[in-house]
């Protein structure tokens, strides 16, 4: 879930970075969307576990695929299922 950010607050610094908040909402957003791509995302894509992926390239019933697994052995490129 993405948590808003107070139109109030502001998202720059003075010296023109962002603000912490907006870089924690702009990760938030990121994590959030689906990735896109080519093939299967096993071994291919690090993610966290409940990213969604899309096989652009994919047949019916091949396309979504959701990281289950946070990582396997360490990889974090690893834990994707189909779905």
């Amino acid at each position: 879930m993405i948590i808003p950010i107070n139109p109030a607050t502001p998202l720059v610094n003075e010296d023109g970075t962002p603000t912490p908040i907006f870089r924690d909402f702009i990760l938030q957003v990121s994590e959030e969307s689906i990735a896109i791509g080519s093939g299967s995302p096993e071994g291919q894509l690090e993610a966290s576990k409940g990213k969604r992926y899309m096989d652009e390239s994919g047949d019916t019933g091949s396309i979504l695929y959701i990281k289950k697994q946070e990582s396997i052995s360490g990889d974090r490129s690893q834990g994707w299922i189909l779905v």
